[in-house]
């Protein structure tokens, strides 16, 4: 099956299994062996390359890409096209109205629509009545990962603080960590793209220096704990990148990867009184820390490995092509 998947990355060609940026949408093109162009590209590509395109609309710049015959262009370069979600699936009800048509006229016209969570799935099959709508989990391609380095007595949460990431509310809950356990826990943080000023200047919190994927994820694996409470439900990266590494991380049940890796440290939204109580029963009961830590892995390596992806996306592709 040849495939190709379309984003704004200027990145044009096969992604190799070393890229040191293994983002999840690179792990899904170097495991279905399929081939990366930027939208823009499509007028370049001969008629009929490929046998299904996939296209990432970007978050931003859609006055730009408006302006472009997208469909048209994959329509005659793929003979079945598809789309793929990028971040929250309510994201386009941000852009103005002319916008937000353009972007339901172009899941009209798909063959296959793919989502991140079994919810999204859902929602775009009722909002566009196309039979042909799956998940694409999330995955990780471990090739360039390392041994885990010795774990620390500290909390990562998953974000910075603003409302996107929920970061503030991680930090609160993380917190708890600290009032239970005999010696101090640090509290960690990454630094993203929506880092906000004086954020650094929270009592009793580190922030990472930006990194690249392996870089992120090995040093991960230090981390004895993990919180995330992002409201915002789209990959769920964070949650199956601590899964890996057996971190048990509390979060909010909206994210397929939380709730099936993590589900003894899973709330529903908004409940901080509960993700308080988890927080101090992994301090308090070893016991149940090491069940969290071990159920997470195995069910990384049963529902998320890389084997277990491919069988089922060729599944899933395969029916999509003879439709």
């Amino acid at each position: 099956m040849n495939i190709a998947f379309f984003s704004e990355s200027p990145f044009d060609g096969k992604i190799p299994r070393n890229f040191d940026n293994m983002r999840t949408e690179y792990a899904w093109y170097v495991a279905l062996d399929s081939t990366h162009h930027p939208i823009q590209k499509l007028p370049e590509l001969q008629d009929n390359q490929y046998d299904l395109g996939i296209v990432i609309i970007p978050k931003k710049n859609i006055e730009q890409l408006i302006q472009f015959p997208m469909i048209e262009e994959m329509k005659r370069t793929c003979k079945k096209i598809g789309f793929m979600q990028e971040g929250p699936v309510w994201y386009f009800q941000d852009y103005p109205m002319e916008q937000q048509i353009w972007f339901y006229n172009c899941l009209i016209e798909m063959d296959v629509i793919f989502a991140h969570n079994q919810s999204d799935v859902k929602y775009l099959r009722g909002l566009t009545q196309n039979k042909h709508v799956y998940q694409n989990k999330s995955l990780m391609i471990e090739d360039s990962l390392k041994e885990p380095q010795e774990k620390t007595n500290s909390v990562l949460i998953g974000g910075n603080m603003v409302r996107w990431y929920g970061g503030f509310d991680s930090y609160m809950v993380a917190q708890e960590f600290g009032k239970w356990d005999k010696e101090s826990v640090e509290i960690h943080a990454p630094s993203m793209g929506r880092k906000i000023t004086l954020e650094d200047q929270l009592e009793n919190i580190h922030h990472l220096p930006y990194m690249n994927w392996v870089e992120w994820v090995n040093n991960l694996s230090q981390f004895k704990y993990a919180v995330h409470l992002m409201p915002t439900h789209a990959a769920g990266t964070f949650a199956l990148n601590c899964a890996y590494w057996g971190i048990p991380c509390i979060g909010y049940r909206g994210l397929d990867t939380q709730r099936e890796l993590h589900p003894k440290c899973t709330v529903s939204d908004g409940n901080l009184d509960y993700a308080r109580e988890i927080a101090r029963n992994l301090v308090k009961f070893p016991e149940f820390y090491e069940e969290c830590s071990k159920e997470a892995k195995e069910n990384y390596n049963t529902l998320f490995g890389e084997d277990v992806y491919t069988y089922n996306m060729k599944k899933v592709i395969e029916e999509v092509m003879s439709s």
